[in-house]
This record gives C-alpha cells, structure tokens and sequence, in this order.
C-alpha cells in the first residue's frame, strides 16, 4: 500500500511557516501568550459592559473601562492596536489564539454555572443556616440584606481535619465587579492563638483571584525561647459592609480554606489589595471579629 507524503509535507510547512512568523513579531508586538491573557480579559470586560450598559452608556466610559484593563496588562492602547493588527494579519495564528481563548472563557463559565446550580439545589441557601464552619464553594451577592457575605467559625478540632499542616491559605475568585463600584467588599481572618490574635483583612476592588496565607503555628521566639504557639481558633467573613441601591450580580467561586500549594497559581494580590495584618495580644475570651 502506498501513502502519500502530500499531507504530511504540508503540514510541516504549515508548523515550519508557523514558527517563522513568531519568531518575526516585532517588538512593540505582544508575545502570543501575553496577547491570549490580554485577549481574555478584553473579553471579560465587553461582556461586563455589555451586562452593565447602564453604566456604560457613552463611548468615553467604555474606553476608560478598556482601558483599565490594557493598564492591568501594563499594556498601551497603541501596543494593543498594533499586536491585534500584526496577529489578524496572520489569520490562522489568530484564529488559533481566538478559539483557545474562548475555550477557555467556556470552561470559567461552566465553573461557575455548576456552581450555581449546585447552590440553587440545595433547600436551604442562606449559609447561616448551616454550622458556623461551613464554607460555601459559591456565593452570589444581591442587593437584600440577607445575601450580603457570609460568616465561618472553626475550633481547634475542625481546623486541625481541614488544615494537617502547618501553611494553609484562604482562597476565592471574584467576578462580576463594576467599575466604580463605591461600595466596599472584604474578606478577613482572624487568627485566633493562645495569647495573640492576628487580623488578616483585604479590600476585593477587582475581578481576579485573591488569596491569604497564614500558618498554624506561630514561629518560636528566639529572644524569649518560648515554645510556638498554636493555632486553636478560626474567625472569617467575605462580606458587603455598604448598602447597595441598586442591582448587583458580584459572584464568588472556588472558595477554599485549606493547605497551601506551592505550585499555586493563583493572581498574587496587588498592596493596594492587602490590607496590613493587625496583631492583637489577648485572651480567647476576649477576642472578637468586626
């Protein structure tokens, strides 16, 4: 039987023409990577003002929002027009970028439609109900008072069969933020040991990932030789602390308290994004959380 080399010599010419252009782009032009991050977002953000067109009525407020986004990126409009350009000429390198993009904005979507469901399912919703340790996967804030954030409590016992270790992190993605937004939104932990308490709070400003990182047991004091202590309480919330006046669709997912892992690749928080941790001597009947 004979094969034919046609097909597979037009596709290495294909990969070989491939890898030529790349290595052509210019240099004002992103790299592909950064170009498909950047694509992501710009996505992200048509869909925002698209939900959000009241905000977003005049041309002006939709290019201040674009904007933003390019300024995240550290990325100039002019970079950004040049880079679409140079990759939309190169239509099947383009059209590659597009579809892994999208692909990925379907796999976010479905993150959080499952979710969604999986809350919408249950017969109770309000996480009040629920022990103080329970932790919601998916939270979604409206404007009644009743969805505003959520609260948790672990005592030793619990902390110590959700966290074996000594690192762990408080993690949760964002979504759903409008520019401008006046209210504020927060989350903190406060960590609760047998003579100190330490506050970790942080402002949540934009749609990224945020994490917190603490440790179960405080380092020894090697002035004081005094053995390190641990960890025996755990006080949190993600909440809205503002009234809200209007309609609000701000949603949370993959909330997880657990161990921290070091190949974690989540969106490091910005300073202006962390708050600086307060540390309070006290005793466990006298800690309380704002």
């Amino acid at each position: 039987m004979k094969y034919s080399t046609a097909p597979y010599l037009f596709f290495f010419l294909s990969a070989l023409l491939l890898v030529s252009s790349c290595q052509n782009r210019p240099k004002e032009v992103l790299s592909r990577k950064k170009m498909e991050q950047l694509l992501y977002d710009v996505y992200l953000a048509e869909a925002t003002m698209e939900n959000e067109y009241h905000q977003f009525n005049t041309p002006e407020k939709k290019e201040a929002y674009i904007n933003r986004v390019f300024a995240m990126h550290g990325v100039t409009p002019v970079q950004w027009d040049s880079s679409l350009s140079w990759y939309s000429d190169r239509i099947d390198l383009y059209l590659k970028m597009n579809d892994s993009v999208k692909a990925r904005l379907d796999r976010a979507r479905k993150v959080v439609d499952a979710e969604i469901s999986r809350t919408a399912a249950r017969e109770v919703t309000d996480p009040r109900s629920f022990s103080p340790a329970y932790i919601p996967e998916y939270y979604s804030f409206t404007s009644s008072a009743a969805d505003r954030g959520f609260r948790f409590h672990l005592q030793e016992s619990e902390l110590n069969a959700k966290i074996p270790g000594d690192h762990f992190a408080f993690t949760f993605s964002v979504i759903g933020i409008p520019p401008r937004f006046p209210q504020r939104l927060a989350s903190l932990l406060a960590l609760e040991y047998r003579d100190t308490t330490i506050y970790l709070p942080q402002l949540i400003t934009e749609n990224k990932t945020y994490e917190t990182s603490a440790r179960k047991y405080l380092q020894e004091d090697t002035l004081a030789h005094i053995r390190r202590d641990t960890l025996q309480n755990i006080y949190g919330y993600l909440q809205l602390l503002d009234s809200v006046h209007y309609t609000i669709h701000i949603q949370l997912y993959n909330i997880h308290l657990g161990e921290e892992h070091a190949d974690s690749i989540l969106t490091p928080l910005t300073e202006e994004g962390l708050l600086p941790p307060a540390v309070h001597n006290a005793t466990a009947d006298t800690v309380s959380v704002p």
